[in-house]
């Protein structure tokens, strides 16, 4: 079992402010193993009958655990009625630790009552983010990482199965969006997401999407809600401040992790011009990991012009962009932007740049980090 103790902290942390913990991620991202990982947490799984019996009574139930002691349950939302158990123990036994495991944020149905608010703190694990490869997974094949993806039994993996990811959508249909979500129509559904991981990393077509999967635009948007609440996919809205040559109502889709991107495109092996789009992925797994997702944007004008990530922070705009190589980045983008908005640090993020430098451009400074440097920035 391979120990990730960043976030072990992570949760540890998130117990000193509350005492329920949600902890969310794509199916088979490797939560149910880092929960087993809590020393001395009763683990506890929900998928089994035996569970529910003993939770019938929750009072004694928690009464029976002790005064400071450590719960998990896996896959909560398995139970009949998960947020009542999770608010007795946060209301009635304040000083019980309670981690909570679902692939899913937790209001995605009606299954929850009580969304929580103001007793938990919500942890978001990614697939293995890029600076969690070498240390402590292993892997410093960059593009292994890319076409294999972070799901862990994937990344490990010597040769990419494509049957692990097939088996992989099939399921997450059948265990996630199905009991979650009651989406009868597979097929539709199904080709939906595969549209959408073929295209990750571009611009939402919403008419284009309808057309190509054979449903209604309402139902697209309704299906991609259920895709980024079952975190799927992941969706980039627009940076705009107010110009009229900015793009303002085309967001920006991302699948989960590059594996089912490669896969879904029918991928054996990374080329040069790939690895770009797919490093913008991990790129933003950190991100998602640092800054709440309501603050990362992209920003594009009507000539073309774009700045992959931009972060708001207070007043300041915190520019963002992905490069595989650091010579390859073109500030042209980037001085026109800065030219509408003075405020912000300005990132280049390159995955093996070791030791950070700043270079100026056109009077702009500009900072050549890698992903761990940025991740520490941005906290």
């Amino acid at each position: 079992m391979i120990e990730r103790p960043q976030w072990l902290q992570r949760i540890e942390n998130a117990w000193q402010k509350r005492s329920v913990v949600w902890l969310s991620g794509l199916r088979r991202v490797g939560k149910t193993t880092l929960a087993r990982m809590l020393p001395g947490a009763t683990y506890l799984n929900c998928d089994l009958p035996s569970v529910a019996s003993r939770l019938s009574d929750p009072e004694a139930f928690y009464a029976g655990l002790g005064a400071r002691a450590s719960i998990v349950f896996d896959e909560v939302h398995r139970l009949e009625d998960p947020s009542r158990i999770l608010k007795i123990g946060a209301d009635a036994f304040p000083g019980i630790r309670i981690l909570a495991t679902g692939s899913s944020t937790l209001a995605a149905t009606g299954t929850f009552r009580d969304s929580l608010t103001g007793r938990k703190v919500n942890v978001y694990l990614p697939p293995v983010l890029w600076t969690e490869c070498v240390e402590p997974f292993g892997v410093e094949d960059f593009d292994r990482r890319l076409l294999h993806g972070g799901l862990p039994e994937q990344l490990l993996s010597s040769e990419k199965d494509d049957s692990f990811f097939a088996e992989w959508i099939d399921s997450f249909y059948a265990r996630d969006v199905l009991e979650l979500f009651s989406i009868r129509n597979r097929t539709g559904f199904m080709r939906l997401l595969r549209l959408l991981l073929r295209q990750s990393g571009g611009a939402l077509e919403y008419t284009s999407l309808a057309k190509h999967s054979g449903l209604s635009r309402p139902t697209v948007m309704s299906h991609l809600e259920a895709l980024s609440i079952a975190h799927a996919v992941f969706v980039v809205p627009p940076f705009h401040g107010g110009s009229r040559r900015e793009l303002t109502h085309q967001p920006r889709c991302y699948g989960a992790d590059t594996g089912l991107v490669t896969f879904v495109r029918g991928w054996e092996s990374i080329r040069a011009e790939d690895r770009g789009r797919l490093w913008e992925h991990l790129v933003l797994d950190a991100l998602r990991t640092t800054v709440t997702p309501d603050k990362i944007h992209y920003w594009r004008d009507k000539s073309g012009r774009e700045i992959d990530f931009v972060l708001k922070k207070g007043r300041s705009r915190i520019a963002v962009e992905c490069k595989c190589e650091p010579d390859s980045f073109d500030p042209g983008n980037l001085v026109e932007f800065r030219t509408h908005y003075k405020s912000g640090d300005n990132y280049v993020v390159c995955p093996h740049v070791t030791a950070s430098y700043t270079r100026r451009h056109k009077g702009v400074s500009v900072r050549y980090v890698g992903l761990a440097e940025l991740m520490s920035r941005m906290a």
